[in-house]
């Protein structure tokens, strides 16, 4: 942009040309093209407006990955998109640290894989929150063990399939679980210089807080690259109708697990006798023979129902169904 001059920096201007002590080809607009520099070893392949768009797409990602892993950890979970650059994957493999959890996912039926990088204390809170503990990460970093590794990659496959739903107004994908790596030295999925753009997302499950580094090639994605732009995703936009969304909801509330108990009835008995029990010992209950079962979903009554057995296992028939208010 041209500089503006002041009236006084014009009236001394003119008085300069009138006088001679300027010659006016010595003022000429510069009209040469400005250059900018350009790295052939590192190729912009991936612009702002491809960057934005990944944005949008692993907010949405984000939004699935909170709801559902809060179904599974029982815990609050937080996502949100941190960041997103474009590096060169040598730059990308050579700041990972060693253990590390590196989930290479075939983007069928784009060609070639990508990478998600979960940090450690992430792991290891998942791993202690699914074998009954309270969530907390390890102070120390270590191996995972066998039965560590297949608690992760059950949780993990559930963050692939996910991505299905944000990514559907560019491209309809089937991404697949293809093997989790703890050395980064086995993760060589494309050649050290090519391009790839990362986004990056804040997870925080309870009080543990760590990163998710999703690594996108530039080979993976070139085939979609014209659809990596704002204007699309917005126009392959489909309303979801009232019917849809109670579906889809209705889906999140089946995954939930609430324990279900049926209560034959009650007694009280003192210590000692409790203490004393043998086999073939009978214990008075208040209720009757014939006289229907209780069933408690959580802590509230919700069936009646008939004792009896299935298989060769103790089970209930339900015979009716009870208001919470009851």
């Amino acid at each position: 942009m041209s500089e503006v001059l002041s009236q006084q920096e014009i009236d001394s201007l003119l008085a300069a040309l009138s006088t001679g002590e300027l010659d006016a080809n010595d003022i000429q607009e510069n009209k040469e093209k400005q250059v900018k520099d350009y790295d052939f070893k590192r190729p912009v392949k991936f612009s702002k407006e491809h960057l934005r768009t990944l944005e949008i797409i692993f907010e949405h990602y984000g939004r699935l990955l909170s709801t559902n892993l809060q179904v599974y950890l029982r815990k609050n979970v937080q996502v949100t998109v941190s960041s997103s650059e474009t590096v060169t994957f040598s730059e990308f493999s050579n700041a990972l640290s060693s253990p590390v959890i590196l989930s290479i996912v075939n983007f069928a039926p784009l060609a070639g894989n990508i990478l998600m990088e979960l940090s450690l204390n992430l792991g290891y809170a998942i791993i202690d929150r699914m074998l009954g503990g309270q969530g907390t990460s390890l102070e120390k970093t270590k191996d995972f063990s066998e039965i560590e590794m297949t608690i992760l990659e059950k949780v993990l496959v559930v963050c692939m399939q996910l991505l299905r739903e944000p990514w559907k107004n560019v491209v309809d994908i089937n991404p697949v679980l293809d093997r989790i790596e703890t050395n980064p030295q086995f993760a060589q999925i494309i050649a050290p210089s090519d391009m790839i753009a990362i986004v990056t997302l804040n997870i925080k499950i309870g009080e543990v807080e760590g990163l998710m580094n999703v690594c996108l090639p530039y080979f993976t994605l070139e085939d979609i690259m014209d659809n990596l732009n704002t204007k699309f995703w917005y126009s392959t936009i489909h309303e979801v109708s009232d019917e849809k969304y109670h579906e889809y909801l209705e889906t999140l509330v089946k995954k939930v697990s609430v324990p279900i108990r049926a209560v034959l009835g009650s007694s009280s008995i003192s210590v000692s006798d409790f203490t004393n029990l043998q086999l073939g010992d009978i214990i008075r209950l208040d209720s009757e023979i014939n006289g229907d079962l209780i069933v408690y979903v959580g802590n509230i009554k919700k069936f009646t129902a008939v004792p009896g057995s299935s298989k060769e296992k103790y089970a209930v028939q339900v015979t009716s169904v009870l208001g919470e208010e009851e």
